[in-house]
């Protein structure tokens, strides 16, 4: 029997998917898991992080093997490992994390978009492929939290909304839905899902989605704007009054625009004022208009 410890890097109030795979896998083979614990000597310990920008752990990690995995790895550690078949496709241990109640879990993975500022066509793949049905990850839990990069552009997208439906979960569709591959079929299925919060996006200024988000409002018949986020991709490849275009035309349309600001840390400091009069609801709701937004109040 061996001692795994496990480290989530990035701790961002988020569950470590992986880790907890792992933690289902090694317990399956009998193996003794835990949290990482710095004055505790381990035969391995796993360490995953999604954010590049996560500071890794300051401590002396006294293990016989240390392995890195996660995109926040990727770019940068030939240890970026990636999960073996047989823990990938796991039903997590939700254990590791009691303070989430939720499911966690892919149905798709890749996508053909191939946009310059994301890892998951290179990591992925450019076709966006069913890797596992609902009960994979789920097994009754009242919300489920869906990690698909790009669902719509699955062939097989269809079956999978009504595996979601049959469920009768709440569903948060967590990453951007792709608003260009909505159809009359696929918004009628998605109506019977039990919607948490769907999420689109709206990253390149230069391609008008109005009439896209106008189409999908339209048969959706959504009218709660909270349910109705879509991610504003800013400070790459845009000017400030393609980013302000873009917020406005969605909050006219009765959306919820959520800023990104690519490469935050180089930022101009009016994209971080734009981010937060944006992401901060009340003040959103309370400043109409970015022009008479003091950052003070903020």
């Amino acid at each position: 029997m061996s001692r795994i410890g496990l480290i989530d890097v990035d701790s961002h109030n988020w569950p470590s998917l992986p880790l907890m795979k792992l933690s289902a896998y090694h317990k399956a083979l009998g193996d003794d898991v835990e949290p990482w614990f710095g004055l505790v000597r381990y035969d391995r310990v796993y360490m995953s992080k999604v954010f590049t920008d996560s500071p890794d752990v300051d401590m002396v990690i006294m293990a016989d093997e240390i392995v890195k995995g996660g995109t926040g790895y990727a770019e940068r550690e030939a240890t970026a490992n990636t999960l073996p078949d047989t823990a990938e496709h796991i039903y997590p241990d939700y254990s590791l994390y009691p303070q989430y109640a939720a499911a966690y879990g892919f149905l798709t993975r890749g996508c053909p978009r191939g946009c310059g500022f994301c890892s998951v066509g290179k990591k992925e793949g450019s076709i966006s492929r069913q890797v596992a049905d609902l009960d994979e990850f789920w097994r009754g839990q009242q919300e489920i939290k869906l990690l698909d990069p790009n669902l719509f552009a699955c062939a097989d997208h269809e079956n999978l909304l009504r595996q979601l439906i049959d469920s009768g979960a709440w569903v948060d569709f967590t990453q951007g839905l792709d608003i260009r591959l909505t159809t009359e079929q696929n918004i009628e299925l998605l109506s019977q899902v039990k919607i948490k919060r769907l999420h689109f996006s709206w990253d390149n200024p230069r391609e008008d989605l109005t009439g896209h988000f106008q189409h999908f409002k339209a048969l959706s018949g959504i009218e709660d704007y909270r349910k109705l986020g879509v991610y504003v991709l800013t400070n790459f490849n845009s000017t400030f009054d393609e980013d302000l275009h873009r917020i406005y035309t969605l909050r006219d349309l009765g959306y919820s625009p959520y800023v990104m600001v690519y490469d935050k840390m180089n930022a101009p400091r009016k994209m971080r004022l734009l981010q937060r009069w944006v992401n901060n609801r009340i003040i959103f709701a309370s400043v109409p208009r970015f022009e008479d937004y003091d950052c003070r109040a903020g």
